[in-house]
């Protein structure tokens, strides 16, 4: 057994990680956020809904300003400046054009050649994937062409955004075919984003421990890179890359 590539990052100098709600991006994407932006590379975030339906306990015009603060202090623990959410409905986000436009337009505006986003199974390695992230995945997926098209949305010409095209989509949370190393400060730092959502993770209640989830789900992953890279790599997110241009 060979064991699974890492993704060679050296030709990126813009990700754009778009998802579903505050907090989606810190349950592994935020390590490998963490590694690029100490390596210099700009990341953007995209969120699609302020998760305003998230939490049982308090109204939506409560959680929403919320939520949208404990994610920007997750931003600030690995680095990232650039956060826009959007104000999709949480618990029914739809994959349709509106959405598309959205991303598409993120895209153009930031031009990365790197998008990552979330999976679009609905069955998933943790259970059943939340319609929610379903939406955000798949209409990521098309918007990535959109973005590429000049032809598609053309109101986003008129605003002065120009076709851009992606060269790679990640995805994580799904069956990965390449890994990220995030050992050391990377997933420290990852953890710390997770932790700042500490309302929201009150809200949920129950055994939860950020730290033990990240390190144990980013230690299997490592334990699936070729046996030269074991030793040095302790802790790896795993995506799975797709070629887009």
């Amino acid at each position: 057994m060979t064991g699974l590539p890492f993704f060679d990052e050296r030709a990126v100098e813009r990700v754009l990680c778009v998802a579903a709600h505050p907090d989606d991006l810190e349950y592994g994407a935020s390590a490998a956020v963490a590694r690029w932006r100490a390596r210099g590379i700009d990341v953007s975030y995209l969120l699609l809904t302020a998760g305003e339906a998230g939490m049982r306990s308090r109204p939506p015009h409560e959680v929403a300003p919320l939520r949208a603060g404990e994610q920007r202090a997750a931003c600030r623990e690995v680095g990232v400046d650039d956060l826009v959410i959007l104000n999709f409905p949480d618990g029914t986000l739809e994959a349709g054009l509106p959405v598309r436009e959205a991303i598409a337009g993120a895209i153009r505006r930031t031009r990365p050649q790197v998008v990552l986003t979330q999976p679009w199974d609905l069955d998933v390695s943790w259970g059943l994937n939340h319609a929610d992230h379903r939406a955000a995945g798949i209409a990521t997926v098309d918007a990535i062409r959109d973005a590429d098209n000049p032809w598609v949305f053309p109101g986003l010409r008129e605003q002065g955004l120009e076709a851009w095209g992606t060269r790679w989509l990640l995805v994580a949370g799904a069956e990965p075919d390449h890994l990220i190393d995030v050992s050391g400060e990377p997933l420290e730092q990852a953890v710390r984003s997770l932790q700042a959502h500490r309302e929201y993770l009150a809200e949920i209640g129950g055994d939860f421990d950020p730290r033990t989830m990240l390190e144990e789900v980013t230690a299997a992953a490592a334990a699936q890179a070729a046996p030269a890279a074991r030793g040095s790599v302790t802790h790896a997110l795993g995506v799975k890359a797709y070629r887009m241009g």
